[in-house]
């Protein structure tokens, strides 16, 4: 029968993480938060981190702390506020998945004492969030090379919002069609959609304020 993690462990191994992130100083802010829906309680770590810092913390996570899965990379546009305009929130996951070992070309199970785990051998839950002042050109450093997961989620995430993702390779549309106009995210704020007797229609590409010409037909 299958063991399970305790919420002891996960607890032990998050506050760990937490004071050894404590290193980076003033440009990492951690902290351990606990899920409040769902069947399972457990701890996961908070840390919020200056932009530029990001790919320094990632490659510590990665190589220091065994953080070995990107399950998310999201951006939020926040034009109210000029000091924290973008907003680039990462999903981390350190799953405790290790290859077993081959002997004679064969694979042989390797029993683990669930119990025993601690530590960097603990599986986590990692979130990440990191802001930009109010820019037309919003980039943080991409990590598509420390973790493969990345690479879709942060092409989505231009696509998508605008904030781009310096030293990505092969960055280009995968949701909206590949000749969208140059500069045009439908999720930054500026871009108004309206229902109002069921006009449908996007406002000008750049979305700075020009109304378009056929406002008011009906789509």
């Amino acid at each position: 029968m299958a063991k399970e993690i305790t919420a002891e462990q996960v607890l032990s191994a998050a506050t760990e993480l937490v004071n050894d992130v404590s290193d980076f100083g003033d440009a990492v802010n951690a902290e351990v938060r606990h899920h409040t829906g769902g069947r399972r309680k457990h701890a996961y770590v908070y840390i919020e981190v200056v932009a530029s810092e990001w790919r320094e913390l990632a490659l510590w996570l990665k190589k220091s702390k065994s953080v070995d899965y990107c399950s998310m990379v999201t951006g939020i546009h926040w034009p109210e506020n000029a000091d924290a305009a973008w907003q680039v929130v990462v999903h981390l996951l350190r799953t405790g998945v290790v290859n077993p070992p081959v002997v004679n070309k064969r694979v042989h199970e390797t029993k683990v004492d669930v119990g025993a785990l601690s530590g960097n051998s603990v599986p986590m839950e990692f979130e990440i969030s990191m802001t930009i002042p109010d820019t037309r050109e919003p980039c943080v450093p991409s990590v598509a090379d420390i973790w493969v997961g990345a690479d879709w989620n942060e092409k989505e995430t231009w696509d998508l919002v605008g904030i781009d993702f310096e030293g990505h390779v092969g960055m280009r549309r995968v949701l909206l069609p590949h000749d969208s106009p140059t500069g045009y995210h439908p999720l930054q704020k500026q871009h108004k959609l309206r229902y109002q007797e069921f006009n449908e229609m996007y406002d000008d590409p750049q979305g700075f304020g020009r109304k378009p010409e056929d406002s008011g037909r009906v789509k």
